[in-house]
């Protein structure tokens, strides 16, 4: 039988083929419109493009073992669908969360007998397989080693600290990202046109306005978004013509999120993006975190927001405050580890800081003159005594009478760096740059030219 005969997108059984038809229109649209090859496999290109290993790899029918982690509705469940279709194999599905190690031997005995009767593999997919202990987890060490059956678990955890090693060495690890803005509109649009597994039976008009807050609100995740695709569609009231409204209000109330003006790559993403840093660098916290939610509830990337505020940190806030910039990094690797909702916790703490610190621009004019000056002048050479001495450099006097500064009294001496001299930085008496300031200014005292 074929993997994607209608039957066997409810479940394992061999249901009558009738049957199965009644029960697949039952189906939520997500499960529908599932894709039943890797052509029709949407997102994922780092794994699933042309030449990419884990594509190699299934096209191959190589694999014997595949752990698939990422955030929900990345394709995790589809991609083993779509592994299952193309190498022919037996598809058998179960979830960590009520499965047991009695399920698992009987699901390895059945797969042996079937290989031996008919020579066919069986995949089984397990979702949420962290939820599996270390001896659930040690029970199928022996049989993926040897293939049978060919192992694909899910998790949305990272699987290097939920999983056995023992189990991780025998696997391909493969993570999913969040799907594009770009990837949702093919799928949702898909399965408004398709009037077999999708919504293209119903005459449905949908607005392009509708469509696209779908597809910017669900965050990445496919399912989401063709979940609220359906119950709009199917609860909208039908037009005397029988067709269907399926608008921005209607999208919206799908979802039980409203719409915000914020269109990326124009005027609402930069104008709100623009109030943000200019709140931060106005020292007024809460305009700005009034402007990040407003980018956070209309599906902002988190990394977006955490680069502007890593950016105003070194521009804006500078040495008055050096804790400002590694708060703000901080907060960006923080950020890409949890993923929202969490994330919106780190990047208003780094928001409130460096709204909050005193200001500096020094750091960013001094970087802005060095550059003009390489830009509209002669660039001058390295002196000798600053040029590498490795290999032939000490033949040629390289690095001669170069002065060691922590040889000397207060690790510092007076000795050229630049063939003429340049004068950028102008630490300002803010903060901890007045304490660089005032260094600066006794090492010129202590060492007049």
């Amino acid at each position: 039988m074929d993997l994607f005969t209608k039957e066997t997108l409810i479940n394992n059984k061999d249901l009558p083929v009738a049957e199965g038809h009644n029960r697949q229109t039952e189906l939520p649209l997500a499960v529908r419109m599932r894709p039943q090859t890797l052509d029709e496999f949407i997102g994922q290109e780092h794994i699933l493009g042309k030449n990419k290993i884990l594509r190699r790899s299934i096209e191959a029918d190589r694999l014997t073992s595949l752990i698939l982690y990422g955030p929900p509705g990345t394709g995790k469940t589809s991609l083993a669908f779509c592994i299952a279709n193309i190498t022919k194999a037996c598809y058998t599905a179960i979830n960590a969360v009520t499965s047991n190690v009695i399920e698992l031997r009987k699901i390895i005995r059945t797969a042996k007998l079937k290989r031996s009767t008919s020579g066919q593999k069986t995949i089984l997919f397990i979702d949420e397989i962290h939820r599996f202990n270390k001896a659930q987890q040690d029970v199928l060490l022996p049989d993926i080693e040897e293939g049978n059956p060919v192992l694909i678990g899910a998790t949305i955890h990272n699987p290097f600290f939920s999983l056995v090693s023992p189990l991780l060495s025998r696997s391909l690890v493969c993570e999913l990202k969040a799907l594009k803005e770009e990837d949702i509109l093919v799928i949702l649009n898909r399965a408004l046109s398709d009037k077999i597994r999708g919504l293209g039976s119903l005459k449905i008009k949908a607005d392009k306005k509708a469509i696209l807050f779908l597809a910017r609100i669900c965050e990445g995740d496919a399912r989401r978004a063709l979940n609220a695709l359906e119950i709009g569609a199917v609860t909208v009231p039908k037009l005397k013509d029988g067709s269907i409204n399926f608008d921005l209000e209607a999208a919206q109330d799908s979802i039980q999120k409203k719409a915000v003006l914020y269109d990326r790559n124009e005027d609402g993403h930069y104008d709100t993006a623009s109030a943000f840093i200019k709140s931060m660098r106005g020292s007024d916290p809460d305009a700005a975190l009034y402007w990040m939610a407003k980018m956070l509830y209309a599906g902002e990337d988190p990394r977006f927001i955490a680069r502007r505020i890593c950016i105003l940190a070194a521009e804006d806030v500078g040495n008055a405050d050096p804790l400002a910039l590694v708060l703000a990094n901080a907060a960006l690797q923080i950020s890409e580890f949890v993923g929202l909702p969490e994330a919106r916790i780190p990047l208003a703490q780094a928001c409130i800081y460096v709204s909050c610190a005193l200001k500096s621009n020094a750091s960013y004019l001094a970087i802005d003159k060095a550059y003009q000056d390489i830009e509209k002048q002669q660039v001058q050479e390295v002196q000798d005594h600053l040029k590498d001495a490795h290999a032939d450099g000490q033949i040629l006097g390289h690095g001669k009478d170069y002065k060691y500064s922590h040889n000397y009294e207060g690790h510092y001496v007076k000795q050229k760096y630049t063939r003429k001299k340049v004068k950028y930085y102008e630490p300002t008496d803010i903060g901890y740059e007045a304490k660089i300031k005032q260094r600066l200014e006794r090492l010129k005292k202590q060492f007049p030219t």
